[in-house]
């Protein structure tokens, strides 16, 4: 059996079976106590050290030691045993089935589909994650994408406000989560949003830098911009169309990840998200029928795709369409969503991440020093050049 689909047994009868597992491309070049906390994850590390150690897990056929890395299509011999017994009822105590409506509401919020994603179109009101007192939320329905018994459960790679709506990337398995994550870690995801924000930013493109941090007082519930302590933080902005004076609609793209950063950066140059009443208070509300929700969407990702196994690498672009208040409000605007479609920070480099101007500086110094050698001589060519020199000796007599 693959065990991207499950820790399940190959021909296993009984809890005191041998169990095999084939390690599938999703798999491939994980560490094997990584594989056991991903697939049989009731083993603890010092029971699979323990295996290791005294050979009782066997890869191909061979000893394996913890850290030993694994390879797609090696065949994997586990014992029967581990702390399975002891901690599969809580697990089960922990699941619970989701109802139609549930499962409904779920596949509603689907935009697209692949080997290793499925991109949702998160609506606003529906937190991403849940909390002390919040019970409804996209993790809490990821259950309804598991399609047979055994596959692995849905992970989120990233999250999104509340409040905010869009584009939100559900990796299919573990291995293309974890790849993901390394996506968006290093910045090599693109992910452009559209607001609408009080009055008209000037100039109307350019890059707000102000470094961000937890406000003191409010728990960690809320952020600021803090020049002596904060993290750096920078966002990408261009102004779309405007509503005279009124208000406009911008396109944001942010060149770091901090919480709430691009409404924390947009209140911080006064011109506060259009229902943000958290960082813009009374003044982040326009009178007439524009909505008093909150304006931000997330309108578009662009991220390169798993290359082994799943995927197929490549890029996945996915657009989102705008809720229903937010569409509302542009048309009360004046605004016409035709007129953007993100190209203009698509098409640019983001700022690379500091382990990524490391390697590259890296490669830079090895190169100017491999420059800097003076050129080898061919071999012979000393001798050569000594003989070429010498005068040309006479007729012997």
């Amino acid at each position: 059996m693959s065990a991207g689909a499950g820790a399940g047994s190959a021909g296993a009868s009984g809890p005191g079976a041998v169990r095999q597992f084939t390690i599938s491309t999703d798999d491939d070049g994980i560490r094997l106590d990584r594989w056991f906390k991903r697939h049989l994850p009731e083993i603890g590390f010092a029971t699979v050290s323990r295996w290791a150690r005294t050979g009782q897990i066997r890869l191909d056929g061979k000893r394996v030691r913890a850290e030993e890395r694994l390879a797609a299509g090696q065949v994997l011999r586990v014992p029967p045993g581990g702390d399975e017994a002891a901690r599969r009822p809580a697990a089960a105590a922990r699941a619970r089935p989701l109802s139609p409506e549930e499962i409904a509401a779920a596949r509603a919020m689907v935009i697209c589909e692949t080997p290793s994603a499925i991109v949702l179109n998160k609506p606003p009101g529906l937190a991403t994650q849940g909390g002390s007192k919040t019970t409804r939320h996209v993790d809490g329905l990821l259950d309804a994408f598991i399609t047979r018994a055994g596959e692995p459960r849905p992970r989120l790679v990233h999250r999104l406000d509340k409040d905010t709506s869009g584009v939100l990337l559900i990796a299919r398995t573990p291995g293309s989560a974890a790849s993901y994550a390394k996506r968006f870690a290093s910045r090599s995801a693109r992910k452009v949003y559209w607001a609408l924000v009080v009055g008209v930013p000037e100039p109307a493109e350019g890059v707000i830098d102000a470094p961000i941090a937890k406000q003191p007082g409010t728990g960690g519930e809320k952020m600021h911009v803090d020049f002596a302590a904060g993290q750096s933080a920078r966002t990408r902005y261009r102004v779309v169309d405007r509503a005279g004076t009124r208000a406009a609609w911008v396109e944001l793209e942010p060149l770091t990840g901090r919480t709430h950063q691009l409404r924390v950066h947009l209140a911080a140059i006064g011109h506060p998200i259009v229902g943000d009443g958290k960082y813009g208070g009374p003044g982040a509300f326009l009178t007439g029928a524009v909505s008093r929700k909150m304006h931000l969407h997330a309108r578009r990702l662009i991220i390169p795709q798993p290359k082994a196994g799943e995927g197929g690498g490549g890029k996945l672009d996915v657009t989102a369409d705008l809720p229903a208040h937010f569409a509302q409000s542009m048309a009360v605007l004046g605004f016409d969503p035709a007129l953007s479609d993100a190209a203009p920070l698509r098409d640019e480099v983001p700022e690379k991440s500091p382990e990524e101007k490391k390697q590259a500086a890296r490669r830079h110094f090895k190169q100017a020093r491999k420059a800097a050698r003076p050129p080898r001589r061919a071999r012979g060519s000393a001798k050569a050049a000594t003989r070429a020199a010498r005068p040309a000796r006479g007729p012997r007599r």
